[in-house]
Order: C-alpha cells, then sequence, then structure tokens
C-alpha cells in the first residue's frame, strides 16, 4: 500500500509543478465554455426560442401589402421591423447596418399582380365550369416578385425553412382572395367566409413529439453542447502534460531506475493513470458546477443533469480512461517532449475538429460525419448526447462503451508493447 502512495505522490509533485499543463486542463475549459456558450446561444435562441427578427419595406399600394405584414406579426414567429421607403437598395443597407439577419421587400405593384391573377383564375374556373360570369375585359397585371435578403452567414438550409414560411403565409393570401372574387363573379355577396374557414380548418395537423426514452424533455441549447463538449477537449488535452511527463521520464532514464526498484513497474503506471483519472473527474465537476450554477446567472441555460446516474457516471468513467490511455500511448511513443506536446496537441484539435466539438457533426457533410466515427470525442460526446438530450439508456450506450473500449485497448495494447521494446517492461 505504501508503494501506491509513493507512486501516487510522485505524479501529483510532477503535476503540481506542471503550470502549463494545470492552465491547460482546467483554466482552459473553464474559459472555453464561459465565451463559447455566450457567442453560440443567441445562435442556438435564434434556431429554437426568439422570433426571427425580420425587417420589411411595404412599397405596396394596396392593402395586401399589408395584410401580408399583420398575417407574419401575428403568427408569432416573426418580430416585424418595419423600413421606410421606396428603394429596395436601402433596405440592403439597413439590413447590413442593423446586423439583421433576413429582410423583405414587398414591391409597389403587389396588390395589384395579386387581384388581377386572383380575377384571372376565377374566370377561368367559372368559364370551365360552364358558369355565366362578367367577360369585361380586365387588365392583367404580371404578378410582381417579393425580393428575400438573408445575411450571407446564414446557413442555406435556414433561409429557405424561412422562405418556405413566408410563402406558406404567401399561398393563403392568394386563396383567400381567388375564393372572394370567384363568390363576387357568382353574385353570392360575402358567403365565402364559410368555405375560407373549412379550408383552414380542414389542413392535415402535425403533431409534434419529442423523440425520448424517458418523460425528460431536454431541449438541446448551448450549455447543453458546449459544457460536455468542451470537458471532453480538456480531458484529452492531459496529453500535454501526462505525454510530456512519460517522454521526460523515459528520455532521462528514470523509467530505469525504477525498474530497479523492489517494486513493479506497473504500480508506477497505476500511479499515472489514477491521479489523472482524478484529474478528468475534477474537470467534469468544475465545468458542470460552472454550467450548473454560474452560467444561468448570466441568462445561459441551466445545465440539466441525466437521471441514469450510473450511466452517467459510466460515461465520465470510460470518457476519461480514453483521455489517459491516448496520453500514455503519446508520451510511450513520441522520442521527444516537442513531439509529444506538438502531436498530442494537433491531434487532440483535430479529433475535435472531426468528432463534433467545434462544430455539430449534423451541420457536415455525409462524409464527414462518416469520418467523425474514427474520432474518440466523437464517441465521448455521443455518450454525453444520449444522456442529456435524448433520455438515453445502457441500450442505447452499448455502441459508445464498444468503441471506447476498443479505442482504450489498442492505446493500452500500444503503451505495453512500445516500452516492452524499450525493455522498460
Amino acid at each position: 500500500m505504501f508503494k501506491v502512495y509513493a507512486s501516487v505522490k510522485k505524479e501529483l509533485l510532477l503535476l503540481i509543478n506542471d503550470k502549463v499543463g494545470l492552465a491547460l486542463m482546467f483554466l482552459m475549459p473553464l474559459l472555453l465554455v464561459f465565451i463559447i456558450t455566450i457567442i453560440q446561444d443567441s445562435v442556438y435562441k435564434v434556431v429554437n426560442e426568439n422570433k426571427i427578427p425580420l425587417l420589411v419595406m411595404n412599397s405596396d399600394k394596396g392593402e395586401l401589402g399589408k395584410k401580408l405584414t399583420d398575417v407574419l406579426t401575428s403568427s408569432g414567429l416573426f418580430e416585424i421591423d418595419g423600413v421606410a421607403g421606396a428603394d429596395a437598395g436601402i433596405l440592403k443597407e439597413e439590413l447590413l447596418a442593423r446586423g439583421k439577419m433576413i429582410a423583405l421587400h414587398i414591391p409597389p405593384t403587389f396588390s395589384a399582380g395579386l387581384e388581377s391573377n386572383a380575377g384571372d383564375v376565377s374566370r377561368i374556373l367559372m368559364k370551365d365550369l360552364g358558369l355565366e360570369y362578367d367577360s369585361t375585359s380586365v387588365e392583367t397585371v404580371n404578378i410582381p416578385a417579393i425580393t428575400f435578403y438573408s445575411d450571407p452567414v446564414l446557413q442555406e438550409n435556414y433561409t429557405y425553412s424561412v422562405m418556405g414560411v413566408i410563402q406558406s403565409y404567401l399561398s393563403v393570401i392568394e386563396n383567400s382572395l381567388m375564393i372572394d372574387n370567384m363568390y363576387a363573379e357568382m353574385d353570392l355577396g360575402d358567403k365565402s367566409g364559410i368555405l375560407k374557414e373549412r379550408m383552414i380548418d380542414n389542413r392535415v395537423k402535425i403533431n409534434k413529439v419529442v423523440a425520448t426514452n424517458n418523460k425528460s424533455m431536454a431541449v438541446p441549447n448551448s450549455t447543453q453542447h458546449n459544457v460536455p463538449a468542451w470537458t471532453i477537449f480538456a480531458m484529452f488535452f492531459m496529453v500535454v502534460s501526462l505525454g510530456s511527463n512519460i517522454v521526460k521520464e523515459r528520455v532521462n532514464g528514470s523509467f530505469l531506475r525504477l525498474k530497479t526498484m523492489p517494486s513493479s513497474f506497473m504500480l508506477v503506471m497505476f500511479g499515472k493513470m489514477s491521479v489523472y483519472l482524478a484529474v478528468a473527474v475534477l474537470q467534469v465537476i468544475l465545468t458542470f458546477s460552472m454550467g450548473i450554477w454560474i452560467l444561468p446567472l448570466l441568462g445561459l441555460p441551466r445545465l440539466t443533469l441525466p437521471g441514469n446516474l450510473p450511466a452517467f457516471v459510466s460515461v465520465i468513467f470510460m470518457s476519461s480512461m480514453a483521455a489517459v490511455s491516448y496520453a500514455l500511448m503519446i508520451g510511450s511513443i513520441a522520442r521527444t517532449q516537442e513531439q509529444a506536446n506538438g502531436f498530442g496537441a494537433v491531434s487532440i484539435i483535430i479529433f475535435g475538429a472531426i468528432g463534433g466539438i467545434l462544430v455539430p457533426t449534423f451541420v457536415m457533410p455525409s462524409y464527414m460525419q462518416l469520418v467523425s466515427n474514427f474520432s474518440p470525442l466523437h464517441w465521448c460526446l455521443e455518450g454525453f448526447y444520449i444522456l442529456f438530450l435524448k433520455g438515453g439508456s445502457w441500450t442505447e450506450l452499448w455502441g459508445v462503451f464498444v468503441f471506447l473500449g476498443i479505442f482504450i485497448l489498442i492505446c493500452q495494447l500500444c503503451t505495453y508493447f512500445k516500452l516492452r521494446i524499450e525493455k522498460i517492461l
């Protein structure tokens, strides 16, 4: 027992003296979680919570332009901000100057064009039905296109989604106008209201259901993504400290001197793993505590912990073991501290980039989503996603545990055989 205590104490002293390593493992994740969560929160709110800010320049000389604006406002989806004027170029300048994302220009002949089109459609329908109608020639006005401006930083699929919403409300106005014209042609007066109400009521309803295995309805937000993501990133960045220490002990002969002592060399490795496993757990406690107590004070979403505590602990343990095992492998393979620090840090950034830490994998191209499966950070993050966002059970986590288990085994075997080749073990 004393040998284990001495081994752990030695690793603690080495860790305490490594000021850069401590900063990377504890200060870096706190700053990343704090800064990036604040930056990304507004983006998540645009998608999940806030109304969509929309600049509207209504140059229409009729009533339908105002009706479209009123319909968009009453939908509850948009926060309308009007812009005076008739020049669409001014709207583009206002969009950029006010820092808005999207804008809409309704042209001067918008109402006239819609009314002309509705009249044409109703007369064609009356003719096909063999009914009498007013054949007085009506001047046809081409339907003008409304202009939709979007900030280039917006994703194309999000832009098309907003355009689809606006198009659906335009269709409601067009159909309503067409029905009114048909009833007017048949001299039925204002009886079209019942038909319009039935057309609206008879739409196929879509029921929204959140896919989850328990009663938790946790909604993805900036906190739920960034807290576990950057905690995992910091876990794996222990390669800078642990990998560097292993290289140092290999190069200066410390491993060989330890081997001559009356104790198993595996105790030395056990001491290293124990200390850095404790470091990883402490990283989780610090960053998750920040998400629970500090971020809500800044108006950010509160981190909601999963209800399945054993599964939560298991994901933390497997992620910690993967980070420690990778650091051991880098430390045993690298020939110098510079190699360990450089390759270790760059490889973690690459793993983080393709694994969904920097950018969620669902926005990546399909081939990059396939590549992300080879990143250990992706599977660590996937384990937290299953617990935090999907209310996952053990059956959903088996894939995460299998991949991380294989990754840990490969790293441990590489470390073992490399040290055996150097006759340290």
